[in-house]
């Protein structure tokens, strides 16, 4: 649980390619079981919730996670600074793990009706609230800075994987053995995740960035990370370039596409297809940083990718059949993803690495937290005006991200380091 000290050998393996470390690549494997085992949970917990209690008891039941993930997440991003990126992603995995197992041993020999996965939904958005932070800080402490947006590239592939095999695994385990089977893959899943984070080897931060290292009390470590951002001619517009573009991609691209398709007659094959289109653009784009490390002129290409995926997000409200919508779909997931790879990189390499745990945890609050506020208002917008103008109305303010990423000299300059 201690970091190392850098060694010739350790400076051999920071020049390797990200993709070839051994290092990354258990970080890697780690990720990528603890998306898949949350995937496989919240599948199985949207089944339990709705063959417990009623449509509304199990909505109910799903949000309840939300609230304490977006009011907590600001201080768990300084609990991640504080106590180490590592030591908190194991710390919370072994606690979703414990409070999976122990819903899938009370659903085995129990039928304890919905207080249980509210609870369960309960804990596992609290522990969010520190894990999401500390997750987006744990990169750059097992690479350099010249192998981060790469990072950020397989990173993308591995949530891409997670969403492709954890709905299908979770459909698997509750057709063999019900919830309770499917809330026990989850939990093994999740345990997984731990011993291999153990063995990854922790980078030193440099003697001059450690920021709020422990001297300070955690509200002025919270103000210090929100200051850090505030005073960055990098990562001020970019966190409102974030904002502006989750805004208005999180509503039309939820709520919105299950409305047009239904307008449209496309039926939940249709729209499934549509998703599908999307995820394979967002995967190429994500498997592009993979392959290529670093793409040049990185603030004016995620602005340029903004304002066109917002131009295609317009446009997605008019295609005429399933084929034209699917073609349309790629292009916004290969824009988008192209974007959010590109400003998450950014994000990454701009931050000092002490005040990675506070910068994630801002960007988390504004797409977890704020951003899902769009969801119901875009359907009463739907409601009241239709599809059409509910989309135009949304890339135009999709958009304005592109807009604050041009206008700002920092951003529109910045570079991703060699």
């Amino acid at each position: 649980m201690t970091t190392v000290s850098a060694t010739p050998a350790d400076a051999a393996a920071a020049e390797r390619p990200a993709h070839r470390d051994t290092n990354v690549l258990r970080w890697l494997s780690a990720y990528t079981a603890s998306m898949v085992g949350d995937n496989v949970y919240y599948l199985a917990l949207s089944w339990a919730a709705v063959r417990a209690g009623s449509p509304a008891q199990a909505g109910a039941v799903m949000a309840v996670s939300a609230l304490p993930r977006a009011l907590l997440m600001l201080g768990g991003g300084v609990v991640a600074d504080r106590l180490g990126p590592r030591r908190v992603v194991i710390g919370s995995d072994a606690v979703r793990c414990a409070a999976v197992l122990a819903v899938a041993a009370l659903l085995a020999f129990t039928s304890p009706g919905l207080w249980p996965l509210a609870l369960l939904a309960l804990v596992f958005g609290t522990v969010d609230a520190v894990f999401m932070p500390a997750v987006g800080a744990l990169p750059a402490r097992v690479t350099n800075r010249g192998q981060l947006a790469r990072v950020q590239g397989m990173r993308g592939l591995a949530i891409r994987f997670a969403s492709v095999v954890g709905a299908p695994l979770g459909g698997l385990g509750v057709a063999l053995g019900g919830a309770a089977a499917a809330f026990g893959i989850a939990g093994v899943l999740i345990a997984v995740s731990v011993p291999l984070l153990v063995c990854v080897r922790m980078r030193d931060l440099p003697p001059d960035d450690t920021a709020g290292s422990g001297d300070t009390t955690a509200w002025r470590d919270l103000v210090g990370g929100l200051r850090h951002i505030r005073r960055h001619r990098v990562l001020a517009p970019l966190m409102l370039a974030i904002a502006l573009g989750d805004l208005g991609f999180v509503g039309p691209l939820n709520v919105g596409l299950t409305l047009l398709a239904d307008e449209r007659g496309w039926g939940a094959s249709g729209m499934g297809w549509v998703m599908a289109g999307f995820g394979t653009g967002a995967g190429a784009a994500s498997l592009l940083l993979t392959v290529r490390g670093r793409l040049p002129h990185a603030g004016h290409l995620a602005a340029y990718a903004i304002l066109a995926s917002s131009v295609a997000i317009g446009a997605l409200a008019y295609a005429p059949g399933v084929l034209a919508a699917v073609a349309v779909a790629l292009l916004i997931g290969l824009l988008a993803g192209l974007s959010g790879a590109l400003c998450g990189a950014l994000l990454q390499t701009q931050a000092e690495p002490a005040y990675l745990g506070r910068v994630t945890a801002v960007a988390g609050l504004v797409s977890l937290g704020f951003a899902p506020l769009s969801m119901p208002m875009s359907a009463a917008a739907i409601g009241a005006w239709g599809t059409g103008p509910v989309f135009v109305v949304s890339a135009a303010v999709c958009a304005l991200g592109g807009v604050v990423a041009l206008a700002a000299p920092g951003l529109r300059r910045a570079e991703l380091p060699h």
